[in-house]
């Protein structure tokens, strides 16, 4: 009887025991079922884990906990770069401790700890007064540590369990992956938002560029750019002077990109205001060049090409502040040089002009080093020679058609290689 009687008792605490785990194991599943549900359907990181820290917090009944997601991609592996809390308890809030989350970095595996002080795997390290128990697990995706969720202090004064430890592995083995997924979702929208600004900032700096050349008796003149992004730093315009001069003008930013386009306005802002003020192009540049240091960092800079057309007189009076030398083709080719330094690094600088005159069939033409300094998949630059030659080959042909003979030529030279810099040609042409 006695032993029948054991066995009965034996065999009540075992449905008893069982009971528990069977409840313990419905409550987790339905924590977990609870979360998959909820943050499925979720693409805000930070919304996402304020919902996993709750559960978690609730399902191990702590009071406090944060997520820490790493940046994987800095030089130091261990830098935070996003941070979650949600607080439940008495106390203040708790900051994470470098040192765990380089034991995490390293273990990458659940960690329970309830005396933290006295923890022989940490030694040496001052926790904060108010953590009196951990239970820190990873937050891996193929892996790859994207961070850690710390949960802190069982509340009522009670220990972490084993179980607790494996429920918060188990909520973050399963959160890892809606959290990246999350943050990819992220990335997109942004990046997708920065092409559509891009996309905009395009259509504007088209605006910028004339949408027709001038009309000009006894002259043709023509102009085509072509960015290497979706904007660029290359710039040229027509600007009106008075019934029979006509500035012409091409500059180049350094760079390329957004940064250079914003420049680019910049510079054609600032030639448009001066270029009705100014009495000649030299005093013109100078204008430029002093508005534009006040206003350009100092590691940018621009070059410009700024020429003002007499077309009764048919002179061509020029400033060339560093920019490529532009090719005239009279009975040979001569090179529009001069000596002056870009615009927008020393302010109140002197620039020299000079004057041309214009015959009938004289070609001239402009070009940002996009053009010669194109290259093909030998790594060989198109070069001033190359253009040189197409002028003379096209010298008889209207300015559209050399302006377009000479960027098919570009094109062609490249064989498909990505396009690196801007590509700006402008020709004008005194028709015989």
């Amino acid at each position: 009887m006695v032993a029948l009687h054991e066995y009965s008792t034996k065999k009540i605490r075992d449905i008893l025991d069982e009971n528990v785990r069977l409840k313990r194991s419905v409550k987790e599943l339905t924590v977990l079922n609870d979360l998959a549900r909820t943050i499925g359907a979720m693409h805000d990181p930070e919304k996402i884990m304020k919902k996993i820290l709750q559960r978690s917090i609730d399902a191990v009944d702590a009071e406090q906990g944060v997520i820490t997601l790493v940046d994987t991609e800095a030089v130091n592996s261990m830098k935070t770069f996003i941070r979650e809390m949600v607080k439940t308890g008495k106390h203040h809030p708790i900051h994470l401790n470098q040192n765990l989350l380089g034991w995490m970095q390293i273990h990458k595996r659940p960690l329970l700890m309830n005396d933290p002080q006295n923890d022989p795997r940490f030694r040496g390290v001052e926790w904060d007064q108010d953590i009196m128990s951990i239970v820190c697990v990873p937050l891996m995706v193929k892996s790859r540590l994207i961070g850690t969720m710390t949960i802190y202090n069982k509340r009522k004064e009670t220990l972490f369990t084993e179980g607790d430890q494996r429920l918060l592995a188990i909520i973050g083995g399963q959160s890892a992956q809606v959290l990246e997924n999350a943050r990819l979702y992220e990335e997109e929208q942004s990046l997708l938002m920065m092409q559509h600004e891009l996309e905009v900032a395009a259509n504007i700096q088209k605006v910028l560029l004339p949408d027709k050349s001038p009309d000009l008796n006894g002259y043709e003149i023509a102009g085509k750019n072509i960015t290497a992004q979706l904007v660029g730093g290359d710039y040229y315009d027509f600007i009106p002077v008075s019934n029979n001069r006509c500035a012409v003008c091409l500059g180049d930013v350094a760079g390329k990109g957004l940064s250079a386009a914003l420049l680019m306005a910049n510079l054609q802002a600032t030639l448009r205001s001066q270029t009705p003020l100014a009495n000649s192009p030299k005093d013109c540049i100078e204008r430029s060049n002093q508005l534009l240091v006040n206003c350009t960092a100092s590691d940018r800079f621009m070059t410009c090409f700024y020429g003002v057309l007499d077309h009764h007189e048919h002179s061509l009076t020029y400033c060339n502040a560093g920019h490529d030398p532009p090719l005239l083709l009279k009975n040979e080719l001569m090179h529009l040089k001069a000596d002056d330094l870009v615009l927008g690094t020393f302010a109140d600088l002197t620039y020299s002009q000079k004057t041309i005159l214009v015959e009938p069939g004289d070609v001239l033409v402009m070009y940002s080093d996009g053009v010669t300094e194109s290259k093909n998949k030998h790594d060989e630059e198109f070069g001033r020679e190359r253009l040189s030659k197409i002028i003379t080959m096209n010298r008889f042909l209207a300015a559209e058609r050399i302006t377009d003979a000479i960027i098919n030529e570009v094109c062609s030279y490249s064989g498909g290689c990505p396009q690196a810099d801007d590509i700006t040609v402008v020709v004008m042409k005194r028709v015989a």
